[in-house]
Parts: structure tokens; C-alpha cells; sequence
């Protein structure tokens, strides 16, 4: 028994399947009382509705052996919800509890574990099978934000000693790191459709044009067909959202041309414009709420390239935020709109990375970077450093050299010494200034990129390994999606919509009695009951709903039925 693990009870089936003549354990449940995590069973109807095990043996499939598919992909699913960090996590978890939850003995090892996700990310299967599920997700989604999508990079940091990744500017930090970077593409109210990674950021422009936008083009479901964009010259395809990093008038000119709309910050806002234009509209946001804001709206002509409109919000400090639109059809409010409510992509990553463990790493392989890849130039980033240095260094002196005036009924004899000091600062302006001058013909000599295959042997370096990071990313997605889903639920029957995260976390972490019931072919939860009765009502009104979709536990013929313990 012992070398099977702690809790492992079926000992027959775990012989046949080291002798490799079991394909997998048949899932049965025992009648067993106050489970640990039990709650998280409560997720399993909206775990399969954002497609957990849908296409799952298309694109994975798992050697001979005790655990199936099936079984793994819901232990991970329930990992990321109960809140447990990493795999490693599991180990101080009694193995026997999560095994009670998933119609097992005990669930794997955690070395087991790693094992079945390394061989699940082989191939390519993660990337086929959450492109798949992007596709599935956008024809799911809701018709009056599916034309929009959020694009922004998130920067995660690196803090290992195999690699020496390129630094990253960590905004949230607001620091230079080693580190790579994510492009997601979000709907309008913050849910995510698909990720790109970038060990070497090409910048945001590069990739919404090679990868991201080609990719929308294929998936995005109800485009306008080619005659009816030749019929309506203001109509297009859908809707590209992006902050500051994103701004160029070539850039969105390319998009106006394959009929794509762009949203984003204008960079350089000319004068305010005067107060009298601003007008007060009624904005619907994502969320369903209303609020007012005072608009206006002009024609911009845009780096002498491109006709944009440019909207602007007052704020009550008088401060004007700047916007810009090749949306030519949609009225100024609803363009507002998915502008200023872009906190909903941001709000998504502060979220995944307190809760989901969003930057943690999966394995620590090392996988190398095609010797053609343009990098930067080593030499070229040190004489750019250089010059920034002696920039900051040069601009603070001439504001002190700005400052120096000569005061009136000075004395004589400190005449003297103000002008020795004024020509002191103006000498070592002058020799400042000629030392950045020589740095930038040094710097304009050299290429900014060369290929990887051209760095010295010191410089060069390793991308992380991304196909596990990948698979486990895109259940983070289906379990943030099954969230959000329960949330909706959970927030009509609660006073505070904000709460409604929180109430959920805490039914994932509860215990709870499985009951079930061959006879009758159901599988009961029962939820024991939560730190007041205003949450354990919301509860009864969630069983109630979760019980009319008649969720069966996946391997079975259990129907779940979800209660509270009387």
C-alpha cells in the first residue's frame, strides 16, 4: 500500500495499470461527509459550459494508465479555483479530500501531476486546442460587445538565473527587468479570448498586424460580408481598443484599409478646446451601468495621413482626455465608451495575478530562439543608455543655468563670483553637449537590430519554454470565465455586486457532504452552510439555478443535484 501513496484504496486497478492493462479507473463516488474544498464542485456545470472538456480527446491524449483525461483536467480546473497556487501546492493537500471530489481514491502525486501536463503540452495541442475554444467562445458571446476587442501587453517578470531574457519597463513596478511579454485580446467586459507571448517584444504595432489582427480576421464571428461593405462605406469588421503604445497614424491607416476600426489615446492632443462644446451623454458601459459624461467631438487630420475623429472628456477638474476613432458609423457615446472603459482589461490582470497566479512559471525548460530573430543591438542599447543618462544629467543643468540671475544691489566682489560660476555651468554645458554629440554619431554608426545569431557568445540567451504555460494559462481562462459566469448568477441575489467574487471564493473553499445515489442516478452536494445567513441565501437561489441545468459528473451517469446542509 505504502508505495502507492497515502489514501490509495484501489489497489487492484493501480497493479493493472503499472502493467499497463488499465486505459483508466472508472470513476465511482462514496458516500462521504464534510470534504475539504467540497464547495468547488459547485463550478463544475459552468466549468463545462466554457468548454473545459470540450474537444479535449480531439487534440490531448494520455498514455495507458490509473488518472484519465477526464480526471486531470478537472483537478486542475479545481486547483486554480480553490486558489492553489502551483502544483506544488498540492502537496500539502490531504490527497484522499480532492480524490473524494473526483470520484477517486486519492489524486496524483504532485510529480505524477507534472508528468501528465508535460506530456498533454506536447505537439502543439495547447495552442490548436485554445484557438479552438476562441472560436467557440466568440460565437457564445454577447452580440453587443463581440465587435470589440481590448489589446494590451502584460509584462512578466523573470526572476530565474538559466536565462538572461531582454529587459522589460515593468510599469507596475516601474522598472527595467528581465522579463517576457503577453499580448491578450479581451471582450469589452474584461473576459479573455486568447493570449500571444513575445520572449523578444517586436512592440504592440508588430504584433497586432502579423498575429493578432490575422487571427480576429479568421475567428470573429458576424463580420459584414464584402458587399455590404462595398454598400456602406462607414461600415467595418470589428473594433480594435488599445492605450498610448499603439498610436500611429500609418498603423491605422493600414486597418481603415482592411475595413478594421481603431480606438486609442492620441499621443500629442493639440490645445484644450474651449468648455462650450462639451455637452452632457448618457454612457451605457459593459457592465449595464449608466453613467454621464461631458463629450465633444471634432475631425482630425492625422499626421497629414488620415481623417480620424477625435473625442474628448471633460472632467470636472477641467482636464480634457483625447481619443481617437476610425469608427466613422457608431454614435459618440458608445465610441466613448469602449475607450474609457478599458480599467476592465486592466482590472482582468490585477485579478489573475492576485487570485490565478497569473505569471508563475509551469516548468523551467529552456527552448532556443531562431538564430534569424531581430533583436537589439547590445552595443546600440548601452550608447542609447548612455545618452539618456547624459540627456537627464544635461537638462537638469540647464535649468540651473536657466535660474541663475543676477540680483539687483548685488555686491562687487560677488560679482566676481556669480560670473565665475555661471561660466563654469556654461563650460560643462558646452562639454555635455559635445560628449552626447559624439555618443550619437558613435550610436548612428552601428545597426539598432541585428539577428541573434550575431550577438557576441556573452549576450546571447534562451526563451522560456511556453507550451505547458500555455496549457494551464488556457484553463486559468476557462476557470476565470466559469467564475465570472457563477458571478453573474450570484450578483442578482446580493445587494453589492462587488461581493459577488468574494462569496464565491468562499463556496469554492467550503466543505461539503457527496451523496450518491446509484438508484436514482444523482450525485448530491451539499454545501455546508457559510459565515451568515445573507450569504447562505444567495447560496440556496445558486443551487436552484445550478440544479435546472442537470449537469452530469463527466465519466458518469450522476446527475448533480446541489443543496445546503439542513
Amino acid at each position: 500500500m505504502a508505495p502507492m501513496g497515502m489514501g490509495a484504496g484501489n489497489t487492484l486497478e493501480r497493479v493493472y495499470a503499472s502493467m499497463g492493462l488499465l486505459d483508466e479507473v472508472e470513476i465511482g463516488f462514496e458516500p462521504s461527509l464534510d470534504v475539504t474544498y467540497g464547495g468547488v464542485l459547485f463550478a463544475l456545470p459552468a466549468l463545462l459550459v466554457s468548454g473545459l472538456l470540450d474537444k479535449a480527446t480531439k487534440y490531448f491524449e494520455l498514455p495507458r494508465g490509473y488518472y484519465g483525461l477526464k480526471s486531470i483536467f478537472l483537478l486542475l480546473a479545481f486547483m486554480v479555483l480553490v486558489r492553489l497556487k502551483s502544483m506544488e501546492s498540492l502537496r500539502y493537500c490531504a490527497p484522499g479530500e480532492w480524490g473524494k471530489i473526483l470520484g477517486l481514491d486519492r489524486v496524483p502525486e504532485v510529480r505524477t501531476l507534472r508528468g501528465k501536463v508535460a506530456i498533454l503540452s506536447e505537439q502543439g495541442a495547447p495552442e490548436k486546442w485554445g484557438a479552438e475554444l476562441c472560436a467557440q467562445w466568440m460565437e457564445s458571446a454577447d452580440s453587443e460587445y463581440i465587435g470589440a476587442f481590448y489589446v494590451d501587453g502584460h509584462v512578466k517578470v523573470y526572476h530565474g538565473q538559466q536565462t538572461k531574457l531582454p529587459r522589460h519597463y515593468v510599469s507596475r513596478q516601474k522598472l527595467c527587468l528581465r522579463a517576457t511579454t503577453d499580448y491578450w485580446v479581451n471582450a469589452m467586459d474584461g473576459q479573455p479570448f486568447f493570449k500571444v507571448n513575445r520572449a523578444i517584444d517586436p512592440g504592440i504595432l508588430q504584433v497586432l498586424e502579423k498575429e493578432i489582427v490575422p487571427r480576429l480576421q479568421q475567428q470573429v464571428p458576424n463580420q459584414p460580408t464584402k458587399e455590404q461593405l462595398t454598400d456602406n462605406p462607414y461600415s467595418h469588421r470589428f473594433t480594435l481598443i488599445f492605450d498610448r503604445e499603439g498610436y500611429s497614424p500609418g498603423f491605422m491607416l493600414k486597418m481603415k484599409t482592411k475595413r478594421i476600426a481603431c480606438i486609442t489615446y492620441h499621443k500629442y492632443p493639440d490645445s484644450s478646446w474651449p468648455q462650450e462644446e462639451f455637452h452632457c451623454h448618457k454612457v451605457k458601459l459593459a457592465s449595464g451601468n449608466i453613467i454621464e459624461m461631458d463629450l465633444a467631438e471634432r475631425g482630425t487630420y492625422l499626421g497629414g495621413k488620415l481623417w480620424v475623429r477625435e473625442v474628448r472628456k471633460l472632467t470636472k477638474s477641467g482636464h480634457q482626455t483625447s481619443i481617437l476613432a476610425t469608427d466613422y458609423s457608431s454614435d459618440l457615446a458608445p465610441v466613448a465608451a469602449a475607450m474609457f472603459a478599458r480599467w476592465s482589461q486592466e482590472n482582468f490582470f490585477k485579478y489573475m495575478r492576485e487570485h490565478y497566479n497569473l505569471d508563475a512559471l509551469i516548468d523551467y525548460n529552456l527552448e532556443d530562439i531562431p538564430g534569424t530573430t531581430k533583436v537589439v543591438n547590445p552595443d546600440y542599447r548601452s550608447l542609447d543608455s548612455a545618452i539618456r543618462s547624459k540627456n537627464g544629467k544635461l537638462n537638469y543643468l540647464l535649468s540651473q543655468f536657466g535660474a541663475m540671475n543676477l540680483v539687483e544691489n548685488i555686491e562687487t566682489k560677488r560679482i566676481d563670483d556669480f560670473q565665475n560660476k555661471k561660466a563654469a555651468l556654461f563650460d560643462e554645458i558646452s562639454a555635455l553637449q559635445h560628449q552626447i554629440q559624439k555618443l550619437k554619431k558613435q550610436r548612428s554608426a552601428i545597426p539598432a537590430h541585428i539577428t541573434v545569431s550575431d550577438l557576441p557568445e556573452e549576450a546571447r540567451f534562451k526563451k522560456l519554454a511556453t507550451h505547458s504555460k500555455h496549457f494551464i494559462d488556457t484553463i486559468k481562462m476557462i476557470a476565470y470565465r466559469a467564475e465570472t459566469a457563477m458571478a453573474h448568477v450570484v450578483s442578482d441575489n446580493i445587494s453589492r455586486e462587488k461581493d459577488a467574487r468574494g462569496l464565491l471564493r468562499a463556496i469554492y473553499a467550503a466543505e461539503a457532504d457527496i451523496i450518491p445515489d446509484q438508484q436514482k442516478q444523482t450525485l448530491t452536494v451539499k454545501l455546508h452552510h457559510l459565515a451568515n445567513q445573507y450569504s447562505t441565501n444567495a447560496v440556496q437561489q445558486l443551487c436552484h439555478e445550478l440544479n435546472s441545468t442537470h449537469t452530469i459528473f463527466p465519466g458518469t451517469n450522476l446527475r448533480l443535484v446541489y443543496k445546503m446542509v439542513s
